[in-house]
């Protein structure tokens, strides 16, 4: 495997093509004067490891996502509370050839609801699709942030109802369930009482994905707030703004977990208003 002699920093997955990190990181580390050390890298899942021990020899730090979050813990070093408590990693810092995980994703819900919505999670009753990486680190950070309910939902409902075991443990007031993605009645239901839809499924990385849900459900709810993980336009965010729906694609998200990388990477505050400017350059 092999980068460039200058690249310290890398966003790994696959896909990764659509990647917004290096340009948003680039313009952090930038703006410290410190380069544009930062790129991104497709890595077979099957070469997972392979990549860790380059990660060991020759990277300051990594961004990954789909479909590395959790596959990447048992080549890891040391977990964080957080990344050990939702057994996801989303980000590595490498000191002395020793992989620390982190689990930045949480921050990165937390700070793009408090930016598009001017909400808090606290209080907020939230129907989550999904149940992998991502949505294990946003629910517990849900029930940490004492979210009056989480209802999961995933087209395989063994793992919904294995993560929604998992933060149950650390629920102070929470109320927490699952159910499948292919429960209409269920899904109506938590559509009906939810302030806050959260879309962390992949579905909607490529053109011709299906929306996770069917989308007449939105009419069922004119308070509700739709999030959708995926930074670029999808069907779930096109018919919310079509109904009038308060509305946010992943944007924020990805630059306050990429900020809360970055300030794990460097020791320094990360400048939001230049990540801003770096996400939006063109590839």
């Amino acid at each position: 495997m092999t980068a460039h002699s200058k690249i310290d920093y890398l966003v790994i997955g696959d896909p990764v093509a659509h990647s917004r990190s290096p340009q948003m990181q680039n313009a952090a580390f930038e703006y410290y004067n410190m380069g544009r050390p930062y790129d991104k890298l497709r890595v077979d899942p099957a070469r997972i490891g392979e990549f860790a021990a380059y990660a060991r020899e020759h990277l300051k730090g990594v961004n990954l996502t789909v479909p590395h979050k959790q596959i990447i813990i048992p080549f890891v070093d040391e977990l964080s509370p957080q990344s050990a408590a939702c057994q996801s990693v989303n980000t590595l810092k490498i000191v002395d050839g020793k992989l620390y995980g982190y689990s930045t994703d949480g921050a990165g819900i937390s700070g793009a609801i408090r930016e598009n919505f001017g909400a808090a999670l606290k209080g907020l009753h939230v129907l989550m699709l999904g149940a992998g990486g991502a949505a294990n680190a946003a629910a517990f950070e849900l029930v940490w942030q004492q979210s009056a309910s989480l209802t999961i939902a995933n087209r395989t409902v063994d793992k919904a109802e294995n993560l929604a075991r998992k933060v149950s443990g650390c629920s102070q007031g929470t109320a927490v369930e699952a159910i499948s993605l292919t429960d209409t009645t269920a899904l109506k239901n938590a559509i009906a009482k939810a302030d806050l839809l959260l879309q962390l499924t992949s579905l909607g990385l490529h053109k011709d994905d299906p929306a996770p849900i069917d989308l007449t459900l939105l009419e069922l709810n004119e308070n509700l707030k739709v999030f959708d993980a995926i930074y670029h336009p999808t069907p779930l965010l096109q018919r919310a703004q079509q109904l009038g729906l308060p509305a946010a694609d992943g944007s924020e998200m990805l630059i306050f977990q990429g900020a809360a990388s970055f300030e794990i990477w460097t020791g320094k505050k990360a400048p939001l208003d230049a990540m801003r400017r770096g996400f939006k350059q063109d590839q």
